[in-house]
């Protein structure tokens, strides 16, 4: 990974051990990188949840890059809702956002997006006049804010729409889509994020 990180445009990569994570971006995020086969070890041994608890007291933002194709999916005999569970409790519960990734390459291009990112985007909190969600829709919006090609405004019609994550979730493509400004690509996008094909998956 380190060598695909420098070739990167624009990275660069030094090496130094971390209290919590796999990689330190920009000194504003805290990155935790699993392969599918790791993400399941943990889940099935009961550490996935211990370590996001350490991800989520981290000073710096945090988030996992779960990586790896679909045929990873295939080693041990965890249930789908079992997954979609885990996969929300970490966004929901304990605010980290889950990104998938196809392979090390990709995984590196994204890396390296988010740290061009942080470079050019202020991380301090936006003054905005007028109302503001707070609590329980706060977390419903920032989670849903994060999935591919949705932002704010369709986080908030997918939620006015459905009214919660797991629905949003559970939704297929062609009512996601039927939502006002959401669209056939984006509701693809955010189905790709949380499901796999078939109806279980083989660990």
């Amino acid at each position: 990974m380190g060598a695909l990180l420098c070739r990167v445009e624009d990275v660069a990569v030094s090496v130094r051990r971390l209290r919590t994570g796999d990689y330190l971006i920009e000194e504003k995020a805290v990155l935790e990188r699993k392969r599918v086969p790791d993400f399941l070890e943990s889940l099935f041994e009961g550490r996935l949840f211990a370590q996001a608890r350490r991800l989520a007291e981290a000073p710096v933002r945090s988030f996992l890059i779960l990586e790896g194709p679909s045929s990873e999916w295939t080693q041990r005999h965890i249930r789908r809702e079992a997954v979609q569970g885990a996969m929300l409790t970490l966004s929901v519960v304990f605010g980290i956002p889950v990104l998938r990734s196809r392979d090390e390459e990709e995984t590196a291009r994204l890396i390296g997006y988010t740290a061009r990112q942080l470079q050019s985007i202020s991380t301090a909190p936006l003054k905005r006049s007028g109302w503001r969600p707070k609590g329980k829709r706060a977390i419903q919006l920032r989670v849903m804010s994060s999935f591919p090609s949705v932002g704010t405004k369709r986080a908030q019609r997918l939620l006015d729409h459905f009214g919660t994550l797991e629905q949003i979730v559970a939704a297929p493509p062609e009512a996601l889509a039927a939502v006002p400004g959401i669209g056939q690509q984006t509701a693809q996008s955010i189905h790709w994020a949380v499901h796999e094909d078939g109806n279980s998956y083989h660990v």
